[in-house]
Order: C-alpha cells, then sequence, then structure tokens
C-alpha cells in the first residue's frame, strides 16, 4: 500500500517509546499523537516524571547541522532567560538523536492556551518578549539554516505549482498573477534600505504561543531562519486596518524596550504575506504524498480549491499597492 510506504508509517507507540527509551528514560505505556504534520510530535508517559514531548523530524528537510542550530538558538534564548521551550540535553550536551533511521528531539511538556491578540497589555508583552529575542537573534546569524527570501518562498513555490499541481485551465492565469506578485514582492524589498536580518522565530502565529501565569511562551522554532523583524510581528495583526494600527503600535512599543525596530520593514508586511500564501500551498503539495495529508487537508488540491486560491493571488496583488501600515 502507498501509505505503508511513507517513513512515519513506522512510528507506531512501540517504535516511539522505544526510541526515548535509548536516551535512558522509562517509559509509562502512554503515548498521544499531538496536532503536527511537518514533523511528527507525541506526549510520551514518564514513569514517576513528568510526561515528555518527542518530536521525530521529517526525513530529508533539514540537515543535522541546521536542526542543531535551532536547537542551540532556543538554548541560548532560554539561557537568557527567556521562556522558550527549549530541547532535552542529555549529559553529553546533545540535543538531536538518532534511532532506527529517525531523527528526534526531546522537550518538557507545556501547557497554555493561545494568547489574546486584542488585549493591548498581551501585546505589550509580546512585543516586549520578541524585542528580547531579536536582541539576541541580531548578536550572530545562522550559518546553516537559510534566509527567508522570494526565491524559496515565492519563485520555487510557484514553479512547483505552475509545473505539477495546478489544473490546466488556471496554469496560465496563475503563472500571470504569480508572476506580478512576485515583481512587486521584490520591488518592495529593495524599497527597504540597509534591510537588516535576524535569527527569527520564522513561524509566530497564535498556535506556536503559549499563554499561562500573563506571560507567553514561544514554542517550535522549526522554521526559525534569518528574517526582517517584521516577519515575527505581522501574523499578530488581525482585523481591520484601524485595529491593525492600535495592535501595531502595542507591539513595537513593548518591542522597542529592548531592540530597536526598522518602520520602513512595515512596507514588507503585504509582500510578506504573500509569500507565506504562495508557500503554504506548494508545501500542501510537496506533502501530499504523505498520508496524514488527504485527511487532514481534503479541501486541498481540488478545481474550486485552486480557484479560490487565485483569486486570494488576486486580491493580494491589489493589497501590495495599498499604502503600508504607519507607526503613530
Amino acid at each position: 500500500m502507498h501509505d505503508a510506504q511513507h517513513p512515519f508509517h513506522t512510528l507506531t507507540p512501540n517504535f516511539i517509546m522505544d526510541a526515548v527509551e535509548s536516551q535512558g528514560f522509562r517509559c509509562d505505556c502512554r503515548t498521544s499523537a499531538l496536532n503536527s504534520y511537518e514533523n511528527r510530535v507525541y506526549q510520551v508517559g514518564i514513569e514517576e516524571e513528568k510526561p515528555l514531548i518527542a518530536k521525530f523530524y521529517r526525513p530529508g528537510r533539514w540537515s543535522d547541522d541546521q536542526i542543531i542550530e535551532e536547537h542551540r538558538f532556543t538554548l541560548e534564548l532560554a539561557g537568557h532567560e527567556l521562556s522558550v521551550v527549549a530541547p532535552w540535553l542529555n549529559q553529553a550536551g546533545a540535543s538531536l538523536f538518532h534511532y532506527k533511521g529517525f531523527r528526534f528531539a526531546l522537550y518538557p511538556r507545556q501547557g497554555g492556551h493561545a494568547p489574546e491578540f486584542d488585549n493591548d497589555a498581551n501585546l505589550l508583552i509580546l512585543g516586549r518578549m520578541l524585542g528580547r529575542i531579536h536582541s539576541i537573534g541580531a548578536v550572530r546569524p545562522f550559518e546553516h539554516r537559510p534566509a527567508l527570501t522570494s526565491g524559496d518562498f515565492g519563485y520555487d513555490s510557484s514553479a512547483f505549482i505552475a509545473e505539477r499541481f495546478i489544473p490546466d485551465e488556471y496554469r496560465e492565469s496563475y503563472q500571470a498573477v504569480t508572476r506580478q506578485l512576485l515583481q512587486g514582492i521584490d520591488d518592495a524589498f529593495a524599497s527597504v534600505p540597509q534591510l537588516a536580518c535576524v535569527r527569527a522565530h520564522g513561524d509566530c502565529h497564535a498556535g506556536n504561543i503559549l499563554w499561562r501565569d500573563d506571560a507567553p511562551h514561544f514554542v517550535d522554532f522549526d522554521d526559525a531562519r534569518m528574517a526582517p523583524a517584521v516577519q515575527d510581528l505581522w501574523m499578530m495583526l488581525s482585523g481591520d486596518r484601524p485595529r491593525q494600527l492600535a495592535q501595531l503600535a502595542q507591539l513595537v512599543k513593548g518591542y522597542r524596550e529592548f531592540y530597536d525596530f526598522n518602520p520602513a520593514e512595515l512596507r514588507l508586511i503585504e509582500p510578506l504575506r504573500a509569500l507565506r500564501m504562495m508557500h503554504y500551498s506548494a508545501w500542501l503539495a510537496r506533502r501530499w504524498d504523505d498520508p496524514a495529508f488527504p485527511v487532514a487537508f481534503p479541501w486541498f488540491n481540488t478545481v474550486r480549491y485552486w480557484g479560490e486560491h487565485l483569486l486570494q493571488l488576486r486580491e493580494q496583488l491589489a493589497a501590495l499597492d495599498e499604502p503600508p501600515l504607519e507607526l503613530p
């Protein structure tokens, strides 16, 4: 069966517990899958101790050096007393482990709920936290992890979709709108003088922030890259323009207590949103052979989906021409 050929098919409860026990733990036979598609993540019960979170990496996505670099970044942040969920280290100081063809890491369990982005006090706290993260992220660049660019997020994504997935009746229109989008994105990035990138979370949406005890706890740095600082801010904005301006003011107010923010980066919000849209559809397409994806995203790769996606890209092209948000 095609499903059985996918590597993740071998991640049975026994396999997961054997992998965790290879690091000296004793499992209590309780395992539960958590919401994750790019990798596979499980909560694993440990005898006489708190449960652990075991993250099994998708084969072929990141190199060992790239995964370890992400781990070192989160450990560096945790070493500065920032509330990020960093991986467990064994006595040898290793955080990435190998077991029968899989690479995995172990994390402490962190509870919490999604932050309230409509709460100004929460936004101020989130801004402070991101300012602290970026002040450390700016100390040195990633050596192994790539930067967020229009090349892999935009050009590569649109070429993959046009070649392998878009229905014939939409291909010409798709290529035309993505060509215009990519030109607008490149023009926007070129218009920001002396654009500086930092080591960033990269995927800073509500699902990757757990709010507990009046504080945010940042999780899942799997998409960490060199990126403009605004990449970690724009996904917290929602609603109409006046509401987004109010949210932005609170975020940047807190951010600037710990790190400088270049307001010229605000013109990159819509270009970054466009790149995320193209990258997301290509991500689904590239993972379509994973049996979890057709089950979780049954609406993808239908004629209706591509028609709606094309409409969204056209709307995003118009958004590039709108005046960018401004700070008060």
